[in-house]
């Protein structure tokens, strides 16, 4: 993400999900955070009726569940699922609270979501500070009191960006400004 805004993983997932499918006919989507790492190679990375969850179990949580709606590190979802809830929310600026809008978001659209049992969803997440997470914190509890109303306004749907695409012989590089402004929604 180029530019001053504050970070926005969510969005960025979503200009991911749109650039990825010009290219190929994706059928399964994994959202993976670059400092997650998975400690057990039996983890299947695959797609299946109900979103999956695939980070059940960080080293920095002592291996346990926070809460039961955690969503974040690693989720897996189809294209029709992904489509289906709209993506992820692109009102989320800063750290934290788009995963847990991510979970109402399956919810919602009367998914469950399915995990790795036993030690097969364990992940070391590389410590990192998150710039200025506690100035957001608020907005963002006010974003998921009204996750349900803003749905079907907020995600795919009001994503608009301008990508600046460079190809490398192994990977493709996509670098997007993206600006509250790119995807408007409505302040609840």
């Amino acid at each position: 993400q180029a530019g001053n805004q504050p970070f926005n993983r969510a969005m960025l997932f979503n200009v991911g999900f749109r650039e990825a499918m010009k290219d190929l006919d994706w059928d399964c989507l994994i959202f993976h955070d670059v400092d997650h790492i998975p400690e057990n190679d039996r983890n299947y990375y695959g797609c299946g009726q109900m979103p999956r969850h695939f980070a059940a179990k960080l080293d920095k949580y002592m291996y346990l569940l926070p809460y039961n709606e955690f969503f974040g590190g690693v989720s897996g979802l189809t294209v029709e699922q992904f489509q289906k809830i709209n993506g992820f929310p692109n009102a989320f600026w800063g750290w934290g609270g788009e995963d847990d809008d991510l979970w109402n978001r399956v919810q919602y659209a009367g998914y469950s979501v399915t995990r790795p049992e036993g030690d097969t969803g364990k992940y070391k997440s590389i410590p990192h500070h998150h710039r200025g997470e506690v100035q957001f914190l608020g907005r963002q509890y006010a974003l998921l009191r009204k996750s349900k109303e803003r749905q079907a306004l907020d995600g795919l749907n009001n994503l608009n960006y301008f990508p600046n695409v460079t190809y490398d012989a192994l990977y493709k590089n996509i670098t997007v400004n993206l600006t509250p402004e790119l995807a408007l929604v409505t302040e609840y």
